[in-house]
């Protein structure tokens, strides 16, 4: 029998849970089961007419399109890359703004702001700095680095992605480490200093491993965010020069409504969901066992 304590609490669970899971449902759950089945048509996302073609997408994709396979390596490049550098800035950027600097708050604003630019205005403010901006410097100055052609080869487009990346992602991240650093025990630090332990050991036997929990997810926010990157890649360098820049999400992007291939576009999305999930997963397990407990 169900007591009145019992469904009192049954109903403010759904009352509070229950628009939230209703919605989740609709927006996410439904919406993904619906593309997998899709993987696996023949449509173009717009008649009514769907046929079933099995595997033919799959086998399509993993032998013959090499479009898809470049654009693949071209982003895992940038994952790696991006990953360890936005990792590391961020890092760098939140010890620095955990010493006692006057202007430290000031500073971590200024270097959170380019995260609330959307990717999309981002990417075109960056786009007139790499075509306008070094030009003109490259003129006054007559520096290399400034007359290098940003957006028109496969090299410079590819740095220009990841240089665009790290500054937008380093300041989120540098946020969550200044607060995992806050949290290391003082008295921990300080029994290192008068043991004679050297800032570098410090930093490699204590501090490091007691953020870890902080690695673990600063690890695994960039790696979704570089491997999911669609919205810098399509106003930066739009995937050229001819392909040569183009991610995996604009790849799909583009075959499923440029080229109205639906099926094979969700198809190509399937697979590039199971190898992040597969990733992330295996990059949580693994820097999770390296986390200790204070």
């Amino acid at each position: 029998m169900i007591t009145k304590r019992r469904w009192s609490g049954f109903l403010q669970q759904w009352v509070f849970v229950g628009p939230a899971l209703v919605f989740f449902t609709i927006i996410v759950v439904i919406p993904f089961f619906m593309s997998i089945y899709f993987s696996f048509t023949e449509w173009n996302g717009v008649t009514s007419n769907i046929k079933l073609n099995g595997l033919d997408n799959f086998k399509q994709i993993l032998f013959h399109d090499t479009d898809y396979h470049k654009a693949f390596w071209f982003t895992t490049r940038f994952t790696v890359v991006s990953v360890i550098l936005t990792n590391v800035v961020g890092f760098l950027l939140a010890l620095l703004l955990t010493q006692y600097l006057k202007s430290r708050n000031l500073l971590r604003t200024i270097f959170f702001m380019p995260n609330v630019i959307g990717g999309l205005l981002l990417g075109f403010i960056w786009q007139f700095i790499f075509v306008k901006g070094f030009a003109t410097l490259g003129e006054i100055t007559n520096i290399g680095f400034f007359q290098l052609p940003w957006l028109g080869t496969e090299a410079t487009g590819y740095w220009a992605l990841v240089i665009v990346s790290v500054w937008q992602g380093s300041g989120y991240l540098m946020i969550v480490y200044i607060a995992a650093l806050l949290n290391v025990p003082k008295d921990m630090m300080e029994a290192a200093y008068i043991d004679g332990a050297t800032a570098w050991q410090m930093l490699r036997k204590i501090t490091v491993p007691l953020i870890m929990p902080a690695v673990t997810v600063c690890l695994f926010l960039t790696i979704s965010w570089s491997f999911k990157m669609f919205d810098l890649n399509i106003s930066l360098t739009k995937g050229g020069p001819f392909n040569s820049t183009e991610s995996v999400s604009l790849n799909i992007y583009q075959e499923a409504f440029r080229n109205n291939r639906y099926g094979l576009g969700t198809a190509k999305a399937f697979i590039f969901f199971i190898v992040v999930a597969l990733i992330s997963t295996i990059q949580v397990v693994y820097t999770k066992r390296k986390e200790v407990e204070v």
